[in-house]
């Protein structure tokens, strides 16, 4: 992931792979067939990872709020501690082979209908006023997803601090007026 971040898939050779990960390549062939399939496994990773994160709050039933906080607070984490693998997720997911990108699709979709889902009990508890659960969804990825471009680890604000402020921005927005 840190090579297709810094390099480009398309640049990036299995040699070169397998040298920085201290293999030879034929090696590097016996664990992926293709480079095609270490690209698969980036992408499956980091999906994997928001998730395992999702379920686990729903486990936990936090309230709508504080989910959607952790939601800002998931991608902006990855930023610090998986820097490669977000911008990849990002940025070359059409590299894929369609198969592949049909599975990470579903389990894309997946992750939003659960983000969605926390939109719509906040809705129903109350603790939102009535919004559209979809363009709420589409909001908050538009928000947190494109960051990775700008934010950078040990930067003015840590990563939870800027999870912190968007989820503000989300949940009493920007004006002044009380009404």
């Amino acid at each position: 992931a840190q090579l297709f971040e810094s390099e480009g898939f398309a640049t990036t050779s299995m040699e070169r792979i397998a040298r920085a990960v201290g293999l030879a390549k034929p090696s590097l062939y016996h664990y992926f067939a293709s480079k095609d399939d270490i690209l698969f496994a980036i992408h499956e990773e980091f999906i994997n990872l928001l998730i395992d994160r999702q379920q686990q709050r729903t486990l936990a039933q936090l309230r709508p709020p504080q989910e959607l906080l952790e939601v800002f607070g998931d991608v902006f984490d990855l930023m610090d501690t998986h820097r490669g693998h977000v911008r990849v997720f990002f940025e070359h997911y059409r590299e894929l082979p369609i198969s592949q990108q049909e599975v990470i699709k579903a389990k894309r979709d997946a992750y939003e209908q659960s983000v969605e889902a926390v939109i719509v009990a906040g809705n129903a508890s109350g603790e939102l006023r009535g919004v559209d659960p979809r363009l709420v969804t589409l909001a908050m990825f538009g928000m947190s997803n494109w960051a990775y471009q700008w934010f950078t680890s040990g930067g003015p604000m840590t990563s939870r601090q800027i999870a912190v402020q968007f989820w503000d921005y989300l949940m009493r927005g920007i004006g002044t007026d009380p009404a």
